[in-house]
């Protein structure tokens, strides 16, 4: 009989089931000892920095923008306020399909590709993480509407209320107040980062620019709870920003509205000033542009059409625009000579419509002349020159005095510099003599230059401010006012810091300033004395007219004429023909206010500018008056 075979061995199988069993056990216990470490880590150890990190991504604080500070004029009309808009942001951390979730946007509301660049442009700028990202601003009442039937299926998606800088007077203040733009990555480099945390604007040009750190406040914080979403549960802490502070200008928005409807659709600028403190009461350049655009979001055809139209919109003609002043520029060159003894006031000439310098064959000719007639003043002394505007006069005078002389006088009126105190990008224009032409030229100073300078021409160059400033010096006999925007504030301006005040002009006594008044005057208001005989703003502006203005036109050339040709205004181009100017100042006995009108292109000054200068001194004067 075979032998039994074990198939089962009882006692093996215990003993292989305990090891395993032991073993397991001791993996569970060691697994289970680790969690037991981690959580004593977790909740002991490293509670803090846990406990932070958590709240990180629960609780949130938030930068707040401080309101702009507002803008008056000096009648307490608001000339920059601050109004809501509701803007469509996205927090990018919370969205895990950013292409999709702005088409699912786009069948909401509109969202063009503009908006779209702009928005991948702001993600790429330096920022908060979980900061809200703009992607349409300005929405309207009903895309909020949606949105906020549709928001519990777009994660990442908010609407924000923000205050927003705004200019009720649209274009019309734009050259004269300025404007704020978008906050760019250069901004970002050199602004103060905690500061700007919240700042979506700033100051671009202008008093916006200029006050920009008083105007723009101080930033405040909040803390708050938010869900899965990202969305604002509740607002625990609050430390609420600090308003700008608020300013007032001297700008007389009224004046600024009667001097854009004088200059109309032409070109050109009206800068008019308050002689007695250099108080900037209008400043007008047309064309102009609504600066709204640039806050609530202006469209590439829009800015295209402003950057490439040649009347230039954007350009700030009353302090960048820089012309020939023309006979404008007479009445210094007769304080100067006066100054240095060439001249007197008694001494006269006879101008028969041309000058010629000693051993030379070109004609310098008086605007008077045509190829029929000679033109002419007769016999003409300086009061005469002024009122008459006669070239001859000043070509001879101009030649017996030194350019640096008459250059180194003219300097004191402000010319070639910039005077202005809290005007920012003025430019400085040009006053020529010899250090200057040969440095930029490499020429000596020829005796036909100083004939050029002598009627305002050649390479003399001013802004219609720094016109405005002459005419605000020769209003006060001779004391100097720097322009000036700001009249007063809620509180001390960090920015303002005005130089100390300039010496008067040298070199007119007393007499010769009320002399030359006298003979501005008459360019306003001698009529009816015969042909040739009146003042040449006479016919134009000086007739009923119920106070006493002193002014001088200015007509300046901007292509040259050749030698016995006519100026034909009707075979030039548009932007060849003169510059037409006015600066004038009243009443002439007490002025409350200088002003410069510059029309580009516009023709005589007389004519075109002297009208514009009369209605923007009546809409000034005549409620004045009649209030006494």
């Amino acid at each position: 009989m075979s032998p039994r075979i074990a198939i089962k061995d009882d006692a093996r199988e215990r003993r292989v089931f305990a090891a395993r069993a032991a073993t397991a056990f001791l993996v569970v216990l060691m697994l289970v000892g680790g969690l037991v470490l981690r959580l004593i880590q977790l909740q002991v150890w490293e509670h803090e920095t846990y406990q932070t990190r958590s709240e990180q991504n629960r609780i949130q604080v938030q930068p707040l923008a401080p309101p702009r500070g507002l803008i008056y004029d000096r009648n307490g009309e608001l000339l920059a306020s601050n109004r809501p808009i509701s803007t469509l942001t996205v927090v990018q951390e919370r969205v895990r399909d950013l292409p999709g979730l702005i088409d699912e946007l786009a069948g909401l509301v509109e969202i063009t590709p503009e908006d779209v660049e702009r928005f991948n442009e702001r993600r790429e700028r330096r920022r908060r993480p979980f900061e809200p990202v703009a992607l349409k601003l300005n929405l309207s009442e009903e895309e909020v509407a949606r949105l906020a039937v549709n928001r519990h299926r777009l994660p990442g998606v908010e609407i924000a209320t923000e205050l927003v800088r705004h200019y009720p007077l649209d274009a019309l203040m734009a050259h004269a107040v300025g404007s704020v733009r978008r906050v760019t990555e250069d901004d970002l480099r050199r602004l103060d980062g905690v500061r700007y945390s919240a700042t979506r604007f700033i100051g671009r040009h202008g008093v916006e620019r200029y006050y920009e750190q008083s105007l723009h406040g101080d930033v405040g914080y909040q803390k708050v709870e938010t869900d899965a979403h990202g969305r604002i549960r509740q607002v625990l802490d609050i430390n609420p920003p600090v308003a700008g502070q608020n300013i007032t200008v001297h700008l007389d928005s009224r004046l600024q509205i009667a001097a854009a409807a004088a200059l109309g659709d032409r070109r050109g600028a009206v800068v008019a000033l308050d002689p007695r403190s250099g108080g900037i009461l209008a400043m007008v350049s047309q064309p102009a542009y609504d600066p709204n655009l640039f806050v609530t979001g202006i469209s590439d055809e829009q800015y295209r059409s402003l950057v490439s139209s040649r009347d230039t919109p954007l350009f700030n003609r009353a302090i960048n625009g820089q012309y020939a002043p023309g006979s404008t520029f007479k009445p210094i060159v007769g304080l100067a000579g006066l100054s240095l003894g060439v001249v007197g006031w008694d001494e006269e000439i006879v101008d028969q419509g041309w000058f010629r310098l000693p051993g030379q064959d070109r004609i310098y000719r008086d605007w008077s002349w045509t190829p029929d007639n000679s033109g002419g003043q007769g016999r003409v002394d300086l009061h005469r020159a002024i009122y008459r505007s006669s070239n001859v006069f000043f070509y001879d005078m101009a030649t017996r005095m030194d350019i640096d002389d008459l250059s180194g006088f003219a300097a004191q009126f402000g010319l070639g510099q910039r005077l202005a105190v809290d005007v920012p990008e003025t430019s400085p224009g040009l006053l020529p003599d010899r250090d200057w032409k040969r440095s930029a030229r490499n020429l000596p100073w020829y005796p036909g230059d100083s004939v050029n300078i002598g009627i305002g021409q050649g390479d003399l160059l001013v802004t219609p401010l720094q016109l405005a400033t002459v005419a605000a010096t020769i209003a006060n006999r001779g004391r100097i006012v720097r322009p000036r925007m700001l009249l007063a504030s809620d509180r001390p301006l960090a920015e303002f810091d005005p130089p100390p005040p300039l010496p008067p002009v040298q070199g007119p006594s007393p007499d010769d300033w009320e002399r030359m008044v006298d003979a501005m005057e008459a360019v306003v208001h001698r009529g009816n004395q015969g042909y040739g005989q009146n003042g040449t703003a006479w016919y134009y502006i000086g007739q009923e007219i119920p106070y006493r203005m002193a002014g001088k036109s200015g007509t300046a050339q901007v292509v040259e004429i050749q030698q016995g040709e006519q100026y034909d205004e009707e075979e030039l181009g548009e932007y060849e023909r003169k510059h037409a100017w006015f600066i004038a100042f009243a009443p002439a006995d007490d002025p409350v206010i200088a002003l410069a009108v510059l029309v580009e292109n516009g023709g005589g000054g007389s004519a075109v500018a002297a009208p514009v200068a009369r209605e923007v001194l009546d809409a000034y004067l005549l409620p004045q008056l009649a209030a006494r």
